[in-house]
């Protein structure tokens, strides 16, 4: 069998866990992406941060195969020909982990779970009342592969869900909303809001000042999307008020975040270093595998990005 050669150029700690996984798929040759290499007749790359330069160099390159779900960098380099097709990550591995991550902090603000911590660490005997999940709404801004598969598990423990996205959804137990006449009428009476969006120009900033006060007073907010969604002041005075109750984030505009950030000593933030679901290396070489596979016979490639719509 014709090995094909797919060039890796991401950070060197996910290297090693990448090369195992692709020696169990004979179909692919995993080649470690070295400045100054030899990069002809290479067809695919697979990247997250644009390497300034490479794909530009890559005479013979085919398709862009993004580590995740967000291509937004990938979109936004000039390195990149406007001939070449981006495509997004779509495996099972980042699909659980995303909506394992969500409904743990769902969770966390539901029950209030940050109360108890501070009880316990306080040594007090604090018992809390909370309603039920059925008495909780929560919306989900982005209703795409990982928005859908959120809803889903959230609506497995009772939360109602609606959905707000740019085109409306169909989904026999997730509410759709769609476009900027939809939003009010979606943040109406939420308690809990998940961002899972793609970041562009439209969507730049949407977690601002203006979108809070359309939430139920004492929201938490949920930020899995991308760090340049939030206006970070307009959190910090959210919280300030009493509008929001607490957030928690996994993106941030900068990235490691300062160590002299404030949302590092805020007691109603909960963070985690962006990796609220990461992809599954062997799931996302066998789904690479199957689309170069597509691509080889003729087919076209799935989920590939909209240069026009950003994502």
């Amino acid at each position: 069998m014709s090995r094909t050669r797919l060039l890796f150029a991401g950070a060197d700690e996910y290297l090693a866990t990448f090369e195992a996984a692709a020696r169990s798929l004979p179909q692919i040759d995993l080649v470690a992406y070295q400045p100054g290499q030899d990069l002809a007749g290479i067809q695919y790359l697979l990247m997250w941060r644009p390497v300034p330069g490479l794909a530009a160099a890559m005479r013979d390159l085919k398709a862009i195969f993004c580590f995740g779900a967000g291509v937004d960098r990938l979109l936004a380099s000039s390195d990149i020909p406007a001939q070449i097709p981006i495509v997004r990550m779509v495996e099972p591995g980042l699909t659980r982990g995303m909506s394992e991550y969500v409904l743990w902090q769902a969770l966390r603000h539901h029950r209030r779970i940050w109360e108890l911590e501070e009880a316990q660490a306080e040594g007090r005997w604090a018992p809390h009342w909370y309603p039920a999940a059925w008495e909780r709404p929560v919306g989900i801004l982005g209703l795409g592969e990982l928005g859908i598969a959120t809803g889903e598990k959230l609506l497995e423990f009772g939360f109602p869900v609606r959905g707000w996205s740019r085109q409306r959804k169909q989904h026999a137990d997730i509410e759709s909303f769609a476009g900027p006449e939809e939003l009010p009428a979606f943040l109406r009476d939420l308690e809990i809001l998940i961002c899972l969006l793609p970041l562009t120009e439209a969507t730049r900033g949407i977690l601002n000042a203006g979108l809070f006060s359309g939430l139920k007073p004492g929201a938490s907010l949920i930020n899995v999307g991308r760090g340049q969604h939030l206006v970070e002041a307009d959190l910090l005075e959210a919280l300030a008020s009493g509008q929001l109750l607490a957030a928690s984030l996994d993106v941030f505009a900068k990235e490691p975040l300062p160590a002299d950030h404030p949302f590092w000593r805020h007691p109603r933030i909960f963070m985690s270093p962006h990796n609220a679901s990461d992809t599954d290396p062997a799931g996302g070489l066998g789904e690479i595998a199957r689309q170069i596979g597509r691509s080889l016979t003729g087919q076209p490639l799935e989920h590939v990005a909209d240069r026009a719509r950003g994502y």
